[in-house]
């Protein structure tokens, strides 16, 4: 079998792995994992319903896997896609609210680039910090997630609190109903499929164009492979490194707004915790971004694959009466199995560079 061929094989064997040992614990719950998974397949993938579901769960995966890749470039690791997505919800929620009476055609521009704004200051925080400081990006963005839901709850549960849930006494934390002109524009208005789809795989075409077709792109690679030959080479390292985390936090940023207007609720609402605000997809954006082998273009399937997973599992869990924390397994597995083939990926394509130069000279 041709390298390349295997190459583009290997993280597909990955998957057939970790769903084996998938299929394994299943057995051991004590349920049909042949019956399992095509339930998962059916659930995600069998219907129109099901697929729109898929798609619109994809789409934060998708944009964090992006901003994930974005970082990754530059030799920094984001894991702060939870605050990042809840500080884009937050901003472009307060711009909404601030600018009520702007047509359509403005608002649902502004609301999204006030999102995008957002992530983008949340996620130059630890970007400064790491590149003037050396303070681990870690560490740091990890922190600024849990900065990011107590500031969530405070203004959710006062300043920006619905009236009504005053008046009632109930006091869930969550905002009124947003103006109907923010909204997301609806491509199937039965399936609750809003445009959103749209802006996540433009942002994902938009990243590729910008890491490999442009000077700026050019500059954030050399600094991930080299710092020291890029700053002799006269590039801002530091400065990229900044660039690099706000560009990446833009588009957690984005998915928090596109949750927020993109809703059935229209409304930013949470249980106090990041997780009710956005699913743990700034978590699961990393693992999108690792089985997409850290590029914006092949984040597009996984985020779908991943997508279909999530919504999948809620069937498993309701037909095979196994735990949803199965799926979290699962994902789990695939990580593992993607990350540890990666070596021998990056081996294989090496040698298969070696091998071309060699046909060529010759």
């Amino acid at each position: 079998m041709p390298r390349s061929l295997i190459v583009i094989l290997i993280p597909v064997f990955s998957v057939a792995a970790a769903l084996l040992l998938g299929a394994i614990m299943l057995l051991m719950l004590g349920a049909n994992p042949i019956s399992g998974f095509a339930t998962m397949l059916s659930a995600a993938f069998g219907s129109l319903d099901g697929f729109s579901a898929t798609l619109i769960k994809s789409i934060p995966l998708m944009l964090v896997g992006v901003g994930i890749c974005i970082a990754f470039r530059a030799n920094v690791i984001n894991i702060g896609g939870e605050g990042q997505m809840v500080l884009g919800g937050l901003f472009s929620t307060m711009a909404a609210l601030a600018l009520p009476g702007l047509p359509p055609l403005l608002l649902v521009p502004v609301v999204l680039l006030a999102g995008i704004v957002g992530g983008a200051l949340w996620g130059a925080i630890p970007g400064a910090l790491k590149a003037y400081f050396n303070v681990s990006e870690i560490l740091s963005t990890i922190m600024l997630n849990i900065v990011a839901v107590q500031l969530m709850n405070f203004l959710l549960r006062g300043p920006l609190i619905d009236p009504g849930e005053i008046e009632r006494g109930t006091r869930i934390p969550q905002t009124a109903r947003l103006p109907e002109n923010s909204d997301l524009p609806m491509l199937v208005d039965r399936l609750n499929f809003h445009s959103g789809i749209l802006i996540a795989l433009a942002a994902a075409i938009c990243a590729w164009v910008l890491l490999w077709r442009t000077g700026l792109g050019f500059r954030l690679r050399s600094v991930g492979l080299n710092p020291d030959a890029a700053r002799y080479a006269g590039i801002p390292v530091k400065r990229s490194i900044v660039i690099a985390m706000m560009l990446s936090g833009a588009m957690s940023g984005l998915a928090g707004a596109i949750l927020v207007f993109g809703s059935e609720s229209h409304r930013m609402v949470t249980d106090g915790s990041t997780m009710g605000f956005t699913g743990s997809a700034g978590f699961n954006g990393i693992v999108v971004a690792l089985f997409g082998a850290l590029h914006p273009l092949w984040t597009i399937p996984s985020s779908i694959l991943f997508g279909g997973m999530l919504i999948g599992a809620n069937s498993l869990q309701r037909v095979a009466q196994v735990p949803s924390a199965l799926i979290i397994a699962l994902n789990g597995l695939i990580v593992i199995f993607v990350v540890s083939t990666e070596w021998h990926r990056k081996r294989l394509q090496a040698e298969s560079k070696v091998v071309n130069e060699d046909v060529v000279d010759k």
